[in-house]
């Protein structure tokens, strides 16, 4: 095939692949953002609420055993063990998120996920009657492992079936889902809901009805056209598919598309973790995700909750009404969110990350000011429930749903489960090592422990700044192209196919034709 005729097929595919968001797309879209991702925001905050309902029935578990009283060391190890076997068991869950998408595909691993979610909310709901809390510290690993792995398949799953001009917005659902699922376990947490003695084994249980009814429903819709295609060679379901996820029976040129990343990546294989951290054709894009995720953890979203219900109760909130005042900063969150929705499309994805990590660097070096003036100037307080909200907002917009979405665009579909894996680990090693240390350096710092948030905050938007492209309406192959060049990886051109890759010295190589705008 001559060239001159690629190029021709080539810019009619830019313009045909503007794909609409179909109702089984939006569908497939929502069963499996609220059947997965909710979970994860829910199992984030919902043991926040009933803690000391929960820890006294450790202790009545314990002296009823024993006859003597838990010692308070002995329970606030448990009580941390509880709180972080959660980020643990994610980090397990990141690492089987490789094998699993590859040999079940990305509706399978979702699938066979929700028998984890399922397991551990019975396991949780049913340990008051069977008066065991080790049970409830296992059920945390399990239903970690279960959003270990959801966080990085739904992303995956979506942004491959995802038409490239709603590949943003559809990769930032997971993360609304997951601000929706914090909201409803703060709401469902209020002592007059199930917050209390009674009801919070019914609120650790509650986890399970989203996964049964992904089970349920999830089979019906089709699984991922690349996976199909590329990894599977099913060109006929892989048509099937995009057909019903685009709404029309011409799908040609994006099947060309996926074609053209299949022969790409012929030559390579599938990527394990160890090839991709040392094939230099991908070292900037995975340096990207790894610094985008630790930023996105340490930068201190987990200590902002954490202290949000002391700032609001130093400017003046009475005790019984902070939970409510925790609540309207979920619904924040979630409608700043579904504002990066709505905008990500328009704005790029870098505007957003550097915006939002921005916010999040101002607020926190504000904060630190008005957490240490707040006993000698009266208004200091105010200014730091403003801050709060300001790096809600500016978390909410960039520093949580974009880098989920940049794992999607910046990696091929050979190397995009090792990239889920790694970017994965970081981001639950990172949000199990802050939990840990966070308790310490508060003690230690106190205020002052935001100054060092501020500053990763800061390195995160220096680095994003100078490396990480606008990936906005582009194909896979095209961002493969910028950051090729970014790896200063040999680019050649070939008359016979458009963008086949060759082996060179230097790693990857391809069509030497990129335009200066794009770098």
């Amino acid at each position: 095939m001559k060239l001159k005729r690629e190029k021709q097929e080539s810019s009619d595919c830019n313009e045909g692949s503007k794909g609409k968001m179909t109702l089984l797309l939006a569908l497939v879209t929502l069963i499996s953002a609220f059947g997965s991702s909710f979970q994860y925001g829910y199992n984030v905050s919902v043991i926040n609420s009933p803690a000391l309902y929960m820890q006294d029935f450790y202790n009545r578990t314990y002296f009823d055993r024993s006859g003597v009283p838990m010692d308070s060391g002995f329970q606030t190890l448990l009580w941390s063990l509880t709180v972080s076997m959660y980020p643990l068991g994610g980090l397990f869950g990141s690492l089987m998120v490789w094998p699993l998408v590859n040999n079940c595909g990305r509706k399978g691993t979702l699938l066979i996920n929700n028998l984890f979610s399922i397991a551990a909310a019975i396991l949780m709901g049913t340990s008051e009657l069977a008066k065991t809390f080790e049970v409830i510290i296992l059920s945390r690993v399990i239903i970690g492992i279960y959003a270990g792995l959801a966080s990085n398949v739904v992303p995956m799953f979506l942004g491959e079936m995802s038409p490239k001009n709603l590949r943003g917005a559809i990769g930032i659902v997971p993360q609304l889902f997951i601000t929706l699922g914090i909201l409803v376990a703060q709401i469902l947490g209020l002592n007059s809901i199930l917050g209390n003695a009674e009801g919070w084994p019914v609120l650790l249980g509650l986890t399970g009805i989203p996964s049964l009814i992904q089970l349920l429903i999830l089979p019906f819709f089709p699984e991922s056209p690349r996976y199909l295609l590329i990894q599977k060679g099913n060109e006929e379901q892989a048509r099937q598919a995009l057909q019903k996820l685009r709404g029309w029976d011409d799908v040609d040129d994006e099947m060309e598309e996926i074609r053209q990343e299949d022969r790409s990546e012929k030559e390579e294989g599938h990527f394990s973790v160890l090839s991709l951290c040392t094939f230099r054709g991908l070292r900037w894009q995975l340096i990207s995700i790894v610094v985008m995720m630790m930023g996105q953890q340490l930068s201190g979203v987990n200590a902002v909750f954490y202290y949000a219900d002391r700032i609001f109760q130093s400017a003046g909130v009475d005790s019984n009404d902070v939970q409510y005042v925790t609540v309207s900063i979920g619904a924040i969150n979630v409608v700043m969110t579904m504002l990066a929705v709505f905008i990500v499309e328009s704005l790029g994805r870098r505007i957003l990350l550097l915006a939002g990590f921005g916010l999040c660097c101002v607020s926190c070096a504000v904060l630190t000011l008005a957490l240490n003036l707040q006993t000698t100037v009266s208004w200091m307080s105010y200014l730091s429930i403003v801050c709060v909200i300001v790096y809600i907002i500016g978390h909410a917009i960039g520093a949580s749903p974009i880098p989920f979405v940049m794992i999607t665009e910046m990696f091929l579909q050979s190397s995009r489960p090792a990239a889920f894996m790694v970017g994965g680990s970081v981001h639950w090693l990172c949000n199990f090592t802050v939990g840990l240390v966070f308790l310490y350096m508060e003690a230690g710092l106190g205020p002052y422990s935001f100054l060092i948030f501020c500053a990763i905050c800061l390195a995160t938007i220096v680095y994003i700044f100078f490396i990480v492209p606008e990936t906005k309406n582009k194909t896979f192959m095209e961002i493969n192209k910028i950051m090729a060049k970014r790896n200063k990886v040999e680019i050649q051109e070939d008359k016979e196919e458009f963008e086949d890759f060759h082996t060179v010295p230097g790693g990857q190589a391809e069509k030497k034709e990129i335009s200066s705008s794009e770098l």
